[in-house]
Parts: structure tokens; sequence; C-alpha cells
């Protein structure tokens, strides 16, 4: 898109946005539901799209649109309880005032929220951006990921079928480099809601004064102590570490380990990593291709760093293009970079630790803060889902996200005295 079919997109996001907020909101609760129904209607052909884009194995694939028609619906309904009600305040409960003054607190929208969902979740993270924003009553301009664009582009028309005001929701393909500082200055941008990595950064500090949804990245923290149950823990990590190859913000990124049980539990990873299996995402693989070129280049140069650092590999490197074979670090040290940075990939790195306050101040000495221990553990949708530190601002569910996606007006009604006199 051209920056002209930018600024005539979010014009008549603009002009549609006022008639939707008219629309009662029985009816976009409805509208809603429809789009979930169609979504999962042509979950397949969505599905192929994102194995064909992303390298997500098909069963993940599906699963993906499933759980994106489910949050539409689940934020029709909850966007009828959150919006339609409002809250009744009465002046004498607050010192020195009589009973003369009532108040009606109610949510209304924005107006116009940009969408960005990242390349692992395109459809899924722009519904769960969509679904708040629309049933709060805003307009949308959805900027799909580049990888990933054709997915959203799918996930949108089952919106136009689903009979929701023409001009209401575009999406706006391009590359970021062109037209993102406008969308994100625009004027008429009410509310930015971002899910990636450093571009968010860039993107907090042109904003301006509107609401942001921050959700960034993570260097999410194993932690394993003498008396865990290793069988358990080293089972979290494959699944934590290396499910969609590590492309994941709370994915496992770094195991911080006692030493007294470490071998043991190095030992059962590397046994576990061996059953894993690798190459293309059509024939269900566990571990498949990274998004990019520069992200495989990335990753390797991390894994490079260590090795000329000292660290010790319990598997041979394996690269063919973008396909990267299934790596645990061992012995890394505080002053490398893969001990920090965010591989996004099938690379995990293992730090033997003293004490459990080495591996505290480990996880607190980090930019990132998201999730620790386990496999991703965001939970259903609708739950709160936020970091601290340079891991984003704001937070992700869906109350969360129709909350932050409108603001409260106050209606005060003047009361004549004998009106709340008794007599």
């Amino acid at each position: 898109c051209t920056p002209e079919e930018v600024n005539s997109c979010v014009e008549k996001a603009k002009v549609a946005q006022k008639g939707w907020a008219k629309t009662p909101l029985w009816k976009r609760a409805e509208a809603l539901h429809r789009f979930a129904s169609i979504l999962k209607e042509q979950k397949a052909p969505i599905a192929e799209c994102l194995v064909a884009e992303v390298a997500k194995c098909l069963k993940d694939a599906i699963t993906e649109v499933v759980r994106s028609g489910d949050l539409l619906a689940y934020a029709a309904e909850e966007g009828v309880r959150i919006l339609g009600k409002g809250d009744f305040l009465v002046s004498d409960s607050f010192p020195g005032n009589g009973r003369n003054k009532y108040c009606l607190a109610s949510k209304i929208p924005l107006g116009v929220v940009l969408a960005i969902p990242p390349f692992n979740y395109p459809v899924n993270l722009a519904v769960s951006k969509l679904g708040p924003a629309l049933v709060a009553a805003n307009a949308v301009i959805l900027k799909p990921p580049t990888q990933g664009g054709v997915s959203c582009l799918h996930m949108i028309q089952c919106l136009h079928m689903a009979g929701f005001p023409k001009g209401l929701v575009s999406a706006i393909t391009g590359k970021g480099s062109i037209i993102e500082d406008l969308l994100t200055t625009h004027p008429s941008i009410s509310c930015i809601s971002f899910t990636g990595g450093e571009t968010g950064m860039a993107i907090c500090r042109k904003a301006g004064m509107i609401p942001l949804q921050m959700e960034l990245g993570g260097k999410d923290t194993c932690l394993v102590l003498e008396d865990a149950d290793l069988e358990l823990a080293a089972n979290n990590i494959i699944k934590g570490g290396y499910s969609y190859s590590g492309q994941r913000c709370t994915a496992v990124k770094v195991i911080c380990v006692m030493e007294s049980v470490a071998d043991d539990l190095v030992k059962r990873v590397v046994e576990k990593m061996k059953k894993l299996t690798v190459g293309p995402p059509d024939k269900d693989c566990d571990i498949t291709p990274v998004i990019s070129e520069s992200s495989a280049n990335f990753i390797q140069g991390l894994v490079d760093d260590a090795r000329q650092q000292g660290a010790k590999f319990h598997q041979e490197w394996r690269r063919e293009g973008n396909l990267i074979w299934p790596m645990l670090v061992d012995n890394v040290k505080p002053d490398m970079r893969i001990a920090w940075e965010e591989p996004f990939g099938p690379v995990i790195p293992v730090l033997r630790i003293k004490s459990p306050e080495e591996g505290i101040h480990h996880c607190n000495a980090n930019s990132f803060a998201l999730q620790i221990n386990a496999a991703p553990g965001r939970g259903p949708d609708h739950f709160p889902f936020q970091g601290l530190k340079d891991s984003g601002i704001g937070s992700q569910g869906i109350t969360n996200s129709i909350n932050m996606m409108t603001k409260t007006k106050s209606t005060v009604i003047n009361l004549p005295v004998e009106s709340y006199t008794i007599g």
C-alpha cells in the first residue's frame, strides 16, 4: 500500500466508526459471532496458508484458527457484559456533599485502533485485537506481518463475509519501513495494539499520547533447583523450548540449573531432543524452518559466539537454509550473548548455578520479564497477559483489551433540592 492508500483507509475508518458506534451492542456482538463461525468454517484453507507462510505444522495451524474463532465468540459475550452496564455514583458518598448530583460512568470507544500482529500467530494475535476493538465500537486498521500476511487477509475476508460495514476494518499490507511510521504517528489513530519485538520500543517513542498495548520479547527462564522433579522439568523444557521451533515470546529460552543436578537434567533433555522430528511443516514435524534467513543467521551468530567462548555442545550444529536442528548449549557463562539475547529459535542455553539466588539474580538482571518456569503458560485467551520492563506495557486478554480500547464518559446530573428531600 502507498502512503496515499494508508491515509484513505484511515479516513474511511473514521467515517465508518461513527456509524458503528451507533449500532446497538447486541448487534455488534451478533456480527462477531458470525465472524467466529465463518472463520471456523474456513479453518482448512487458512491453516494451509499458515503452513506455507510461517512453517507452522498443520495441526497447530488448525488449532490457531479454531482458537481464534473461540476468542471472537468470547469477546462478543464479554463485550455485552462489560459494556452493557455503567457505574452509578451519588454525590453524598464523598465528604462535604449532599445528594444533589448523580453520575453515570459509561465506556465509549476510542475511535480507530491500529492493530499490528506478529508472524508467529498472525491470525490469533490479529483476532485478539480485532474482537475487543470491534465489540467496543472502534474501527480497526490492521497491519499484517510480512510473513503471515496472506493468512491475515483470508481472516479479514471472513470478517467481510460476516457483514461488517465497509471501511470499518482495513488490512494495510506493505513494508514497515515504508508505512509503519505513517501509521503509528497518524493523527487519526487513537490506540495501538502491537505484538512483536524491538520495533515495539520504537513505536512507543514515537506514538504520542494515545493508549498503547505492547506485547514484546522475553528471555524466559526455567529455574531448576535440587529438589526439582527432573523428569517433569525436562518435559517442560522440551515442550516450552522447542515447540514451533522456539518462536514464541513465552518459550523457554534459558535454563538456570543447580550444579548438583545439572548433569542429570541435561542428559534427560538431550535424550528427549533426539526424539524430535525435524523437517518441513507439511509433514507435521516438531522442528520446522525458522521464519527467515536473517533469523537463522542471527541464531547462528549466538551459537558461534558461545562456541568461541568455551560453551559445551551435546549435538553438532546443523543447519539447512532456515531449518536449524534443535540444540542445547551447555556451560554457558554470563558474558556470552546467548545468556541474555532472545534467539527465537530451537536453541536453549544452560547456565549452571551454585545457588538459587544466583539463578534469581540472572532472571532479574535481564531486560526482559515475561514468564518463568515450565512450558508457555499464558493460558486461555481471556486470561490477563503482560510483562515487565522491555517485555511490554499494558495487558493483553479479552477483558483487559476491551477496557484499554475504551474510555470512561461521565454524565453528571444536577438535581434540584426538592427532588431528593424526604417529605
